[in-house]
């Protein structure tokens, strides 16, 4: 197993989570483009449209340099990517809605708690090659984030504004549900499992306890998703 000379030694865990956050860079490139698309055969705003493909080649460039993080940390494997998640499933539903609950869903709740998570990972990293990716990574999603939320207002500002709210209304609370329960079992979990300190090694190349995920979740709600829904007249207390 190689790794860069002047790079410290790296664990395991290291290794495992660059690997895996590959995957779901590739993972958020083709979700990106497929709701691009979706925007595209409604005749969305051009710079929506715009906006959406840049955000896919961002993805792909973090896949990127996430990778090369995972091989400076002496990573050999590829990514495990199931090509079946690489879509958003088309549903019964008219395609307007659909693109309003993924906008919110991946963008609007996905890439808000991203940046708040990112911020976190960044704080003690100081190994080059991550540090270097987690720099990148941060500042394009504070734009992904902005993106959702843009396509959110822009399309409550439609002819289909009321029935947009509705589903919200009926939508929203299920996403949001999802979001906490995915959050808080990774930290439940983790919990049960280990009582020892989180590894300051680890810290260093870009990775977090658990249960900092599901606090980053706390806040988010706090400082993010009470607010932004708030302005837009949606109440999700």
């Amino acid at each position: 197993m190689s790794r860069c000379v002047g790079i410290p030694k790296a664990s395991e865990a290291v290794r495992a989570e660059w690997l895996h956050r590959v995957a779901a860079e590739y993972r958020s490139a083709a979700l990106a483009q497929h709701l691009t698309l979706w925007l595209t055969q409604i005749a969305a705003p051009p710079e929506l449209v715009t906006d959406g493909l840049r955000i896919a080649a961002d993805e792909m460039k973090h896949a990127e340099m996430s990778f090369d993080v995972f091989t400076a940390a002496g990573g050999t494997a590829m990514p495990d990517i199931h090509r079946e998640t690489l879509a958003i499933t088309r549903k019964r539903q008219p395609l307007e809605h659909q693109i309003l609950l993924s906008g919110v869903e991946i963008f609007c709740l996905g890439e808000t708690i991203a940046v708040r998570l990112f911020r976190r990972l960044r704080q003690h990293c100081d190994v080059a090659p991550a540090k270097k990716a987690l720099d990148r990574i941060l500042r394009d999603e504070v734009r992904h984030r902005d993106f959702g939320w843009t396509l959110l207002e822009w399309m409550l500002s439609t002819p289909g504004e009321a029935e947009y709210r509705k589903q919200l209304d009926s939508k929203l609370p299920a996403m949001l549900k999802r979001l906490r329960q995915g959050y808080g079992g990774i930290a439940g979990d983790a919990a049960s499992q280990s009582t020892s300190p989180f590894p300051a090694e680890d810290r260093r190349w870009g990775l977090m306890p658990h249960s900092e995920y599901a606090d980053a979740v706390t806040e988010t709600f706090a400082r993010d998703y009470g607010p932004r829904f708030s302005d837009l007249d949606i109440d999700i207390s």
